[in-house]
């Protein structure tokens, strides 16, 4: 049985136990939210996971980090030193989205290394076995491939899986009749949107989806249905080939409820502030309150070096107004691969945001925090303020900027610290 199933039995597993105790609920509480599809644990049977967390509705907004090579940037040492700074760092998950080198073996290694629940794209493993050697183009993938990938990777012991199944004839030919500033930005989407133009075929994900739930129900799988048609740029948010997408996402949701398959749902993208709002509400609405993926939104397209802030800005509100779990987004995001120092800072950037939203959402434990830090700095207890901040080692790296004799207060007021009782 899967989590779901053995939830809607009321049986409490070792995972529901280790998330009840992580998020300060009761079992009974994770259970309620498995079983109605609210909240996913994903958790490969394949995989023994160190730190499982639990993703949805009334938990910790969570955090994933994303790494993996390219075909320009090949060294799985390296993606996996990245693997062990975001998870060092706070990411709740990582996703594998290599696609250069030895795709099996880098996926094997981060598996075997990462405590954390891990997810991948079939798709782009499936691009590249098509493209290899100049034999093929995108557009001839074959769709036997398609799912035989992700059977080798759930054998793998992949616990989620980004799956564009809202991508379809029908949403192509929206886009087609709605043309974008941007066009499709998902590297995933714009795949089988050249297969299905080229091929005058329906999506296989969509046409085949029983086949999908029955693998990921094998494995217990979640599936994470990919947004191929998230806006990646703010004039293309909210359109009708987005919306329509969404809504075919929240029918192939209810459908993988009913064979007790978790699933969780992306949204975007690239969103102005003034609709985030309404972005994640509809997401909910028609989703059925499927726990919410969103890759930040990022607000502002022109701050290409600080897309991790822009990416913070949008993640705190759509978080605040319901979304679960937040991909991190990096300084190098739109200019090259990320290397370890910015998954470091796209890390932290996304912590605060979630952070700020739990906050918001009166998650447990969250405003404790921040009165426990504020607590601190009225007492200038300077270890104390490092054991409640998100990263102790920038905190000491600025601390150790002060000269010496400063060591009671900072050195922006010093002697005139308003924190200080005493009259000068």
């Amino acid at each position: 049985m899967t989590l779901m199933e053995q939830a809607q039995k009321n049986i409490v597993t070792k995972e529901v136990e280790e998330v009840s105790k992580y998020e300060q609920v009761s079992t009974d509480f994770i259970l309620k939210g498995l079983s109605e599809g609210t909240i996913v644990i994903p958790k490969n049977i394949k995989r023994i996971q160190k730190l499982p967390r639990a993703i949805g509705a009334g938990l910790k907004t969570k955090i994933n980090a994303n790494l993996g090579t390219s075909p320009d940037h090949i060294s799985i040492e390296e993606e996996l030193e990245k693997m062990r700074v975001a998870v060092e760092y706070g990411a709740d998950a990582i996703m594998d989205l290599s696609t250069g080198g030895n795709l099996v073996e880098m996926r094997k290694e981060i598996l075997e290394q990462c405590p954390v629940q891990v997810g991948t794209v079939p798709i782009y493993q499936v691009a590249s076995q098509t493209v290899r050697g100049g034999k093929k183009k995108i557009s001839q993938m074959d769709p036997e491939l398609m799912f035989d990938v992700i059977e080798e990777q759930a054998e793998q012991g992949v616990d989620f899986m980004t799956i564009h199944c809202g991508v379809n004839q029908e949403t192509v030919a929206m886009l087609d009749r709605q043309p974008r500033v941007m066009g499709v930005v998902s590297r995933g989407g714009s795949f089988l949107v050249k297969w299905i133009r080229a091929n005058k075929k329906e999506n296989p994900y969509y046409e085949q989806y029983d086949r999908l739930l029955k693998i990921a129900k094998k494995y217990d799988v979640t599936l994470s249905l990919g947004d191929g048609f998230r806006p990646g740029g703010n004039p293309d948010a909210t359109d009708g080939p987005q919306l329509a997408e969404l809504s075919i996402l929240g029918e192939l949701a209810l459908r993988a409820r009913k064979e007790g398959v978790q699933v969780m749902i992306e949204g975007p993208g690239h969103i102005p502030i003034n609709q985030i709002q309404s972005n994640v509400l509809l997401a909910k609405r028609l989703t059925h309150n499927s726990p919410l993926y969103f890759l930040g939104p990022l607000v502002t397209d022109i701050a290409p070096g600080y897309d991790h802030i822009t990416s913070a800005i949008g993640g705190a509100m759509a978080a605040s107004y319901g979304v679960d779990f937040i991909c991190y987004v990096t300084p190098a995001e739109h200019l090259r691969l990320p290397d370890v120092d910015d998954v470091r800072e796209g890390v932290i950037a996304s912590r605060i945001a979630a952070h700020s939203a739990d906050i918001v959402k009166n998650v447990k434990g969250a405003r404790e925090q921040d009165y426990q830090m504020s607590k601190y700095r009225k007492e200038r207890n300077w270890e104390k303020q490092r054991e409640f901040c998100l990263d102790p080692i920038k905190f000491d790296k600025e601390r150790a900027k002060i000269v010496p004799n400063l060591k009671d207060t900072c050195s922006m007021c010093g002697e005139f610290c308003s924190m200080r009782d005493e009259d000068l």
